[in-house]
């Protein structure tokens, strides 16, 4: 079962909040790997100096403007990809990053791409390692996250925990804005609280 459309047509901070406990799935390379979503951050529209919906040129923004639930994946430094799912009706436009994941299925495949060990905390607490530990890559961008090969789903269990907010982080504009949720003492949490 995956969240339905109306879950990313909502306001960018509350999808942000709301999708901490989800579950995002990735079915790349024919293994399942999936995790429990622990961190995000909420980047808003154009009036947001630290949105790519802000900074980036005109077609690489394009996903921005469309329908909420779809993904737009970023390289970083050149170097790793970020997933983002896309929030909001087409003409307004915002993006949750997924910071970190908790595993939940397919630690083993999930390790053998990072060359991490199986339980190692940096497995995917960080955009980048999640992303290189789900086989996320750029041919991802505009997938439809309501359809795979990238899928979020709700809850697997009750949302009985505290939720963090704080200011984004590895940023350089808009840096005290409180669009980071967490999930509080949550060990793969890729900044920890303080």
């Amino acid at each position: 079962m995956t969240l339905p459309r109306e879950f990313y047509l909502r306001p960018t901070r509350a999808v942000a909040r709301d999708l901490l406990g989800c579950i995002l799935v990735s079915t790349h390379g024919g293994a399942i790997t999936a995790g429990r979503i622990v961190e995000t951050e909420a980047y808003l529209g154009p009036e947001d100096p630290a949105s790519h919906a802000a900074t980036r040129p005109v077609a690489a923004r394009r996903l921005f403007y469309g329908e909420g639930g779809h993904a737009y994946v970023f390289r970083i430094y050149g170097l790793h990809q970020c997933l983002n799912a896309i929030t909001g009706r087409a003409g307004r436009p915002g993006c949750v990053l997924i910071r970190a994941l908790e595993p939940v299925a397919g630690a083993r495949v999930m390790a053998r791409r990072r060359g991490v060990a199986v339980d190692s905390v940096s497995l995917t607490n960080g955009p980048g390692k999640l992303a290189e530990a789900l086989g996320i890559t750029l041919r991802d961008n505009g997938v439809d996250l309501t359809r795979g090969p990238l899928e979020i789903g709700p809850p697997d269990a009750p949302r009985e925990f505290s939720v963090g907010v704080g200011p984004r982080v590895g940023i350089t504009r808009a840096t005290a804005l409180p669009l980071r949720f967490w999930i509080y003492r949550n060990r793969f949490v890729s900044r920890r609280e303080r």
